[in-house]
């Protein structure tokens, strides 16, 4: 689905597909991987700070500049903007930044502020307003109350994995990772007007979809078409937009969708993910090359390990879900890293990867920031204040 630049964005909220050079070549080990990006945000009202129901009429203002890179999501608190694919992380960046300047200029001309946080830190009403569009409105029939509570953002990472077989043998050597890139990326803390006591809420109401959380071990390309068919056949989801694993081949793109994430707080934290994600689909690849098995936790462990990770982020102990023994978080991270390291050397990222882990550290994740911002006044006008600013500093720029 596609929208001419100057034009009101599609209504379905499906961006439209990426050119083909959104794929690598995943059979040369040395090949650069592309990596995309697609951030989705709140709208904010400066005045009350709490969620604004204007998603539609931003994502058409917005379209002047983004052109089809900006469209709508399931609620009208939201709008979701996508990069180009890119192999340098330079090149990503600056249109990452530019891209949210560009959303939050749309998002000034109506009043509002645009807010990258996993949920709503002020206002939420049930029934949700919902987006126009026909598709749209079959969820809202589908799923009844289960969207009520879905005004919910993510950051979701693209790289270029072309080939099936490639795209779910990856899928497979990703599974244990996914508590410690929720531990690493949680920043939705609150819930409309409270703390939840999760560092990651928006993992947790996530995973109430019918097919949400960690995908399956698939024993082949042909077990994932079979039980995507019958999933859709016993209307568990829609389409294969519906699939809301942590990670999936993408049914509209030549790539591997990884999903996990909560919205990034800054640029920098999704430039963190997004070069962790790519060097962590190569290392996979060099594995599956190398005909290493993918490790198989049990799928119960491996829930219980999200959970945590999504209750505590960094803090204190996780699950290993390959172990079943509790772990530093922060370990994981860095025994996450110690396994890429040779692939982010071969993209260029290393530098990058090091001086942010060292940030993240030494300030916390998205979730420990938006609570340091309460602290001071026990405000959560403070808090909503601080994630506006660290969304975009130079929105106006």
């Amino acid at each position: 689905m596609t929208s001419q630049p100057h034009a009101a964005p599609p209504p379905e909220g499906i961006l439209a597909p990426t050119r083909r050079t959104d794929s690598a070549d995943t059979t040369n080990p040395m090949a650069p991987l592309t990596v995309g990006v697609e951030e989705e945000f709140l709208l904010i009202d400066p005045g009350s700070r709490a969620v604004s129901p204007q998603g539609p009429q931003v994502a058409a203002l917005a379209a002047g500049e983004l052109g089809d890179r900006v469209g709508t999501e399931l609620t009208r608190y939201q709008v979701e903007v996508r990069t180009d694919p890119h192999t340098g992380l330079a090149a990503a960046a600056e249109q990452i930044r530019t891209t949210r300047a560009a959303l939050a200029r749309a998002a000034s001309r109506l009043g509002l502020r645009i807010a990258s946080t996993g949920t709503p830190v002020l206002g939420q009403s049930a029934p949700i307003p919902v987006s126009p569009g026909p598709r749209y409105a079959k969820s809202v029939a589908v799923f009844r109350a289960l969207d009520d509570e879905q005004t919910a953002c993510a950051c979701h990472i693209h790289v270029g994995v072309a080939d099936p077989r490639d795209a779910i043998a990856v899928s497979n050597h990703l599974r244990p990772w996914l508590p410690t890139l929720t531990a690493l990326t949680a920043n939705s803390p609150y819930w409309a007007g409270r703390d939840t006591g999760y560092a990651s809420w928006r993992s947790t109401t996530w995973g109430r979809w019918p097919v949400a959380g960690p995908p399956p071990y698939f024993e082949s390309p042909a077990h994932f078409e079979e039980l995507v068919e019958q999933l859709v056949a016993v209307e568990a989801v829609m389409d294969r937009g519906g699939l809301y694993w942590d990670i999936r081949p993408s049914h509209h793109l030549p790539t591997l969708e990884v999903r996990v994430a909560d919205a990034a707080l800054t640029p920098e934290d999704t430039l963190l993910l997004a070069a962790v994600v790519r060097a962590l689909t190569a290392t996979a690849l060099t594995a599956i090359r190398a005909g290493d098995p993918a490790p198989r936790p049990a799928p119960e462990l491996l829930r219980a390990a999200c959970w945590r990770a999504a209750r505590d982020g960094l803090a204190g102990p996780g699950i290993d879900p390959v172990t079943g023994r509790l772990v530093p978080h922060r370990a994981q991270v860095d025994r996450l890293l110690e396994l890429i390291s040779p692939a982010l050397r071969r993209h260029g990222d290393l530098d990058l990867v090091r001086t942010q882990w060292t940030r993240l550290r030494a300030e916390g994740t998205g979730a420990d920031r938006q609570r340091a911002a309460y602290r001071s006044r026990s405000s959560l006008d403070d808090v909503v204040d601080y994630v506006l600013s660290a969304t975009c500093p130079t929105r106006t720029a």
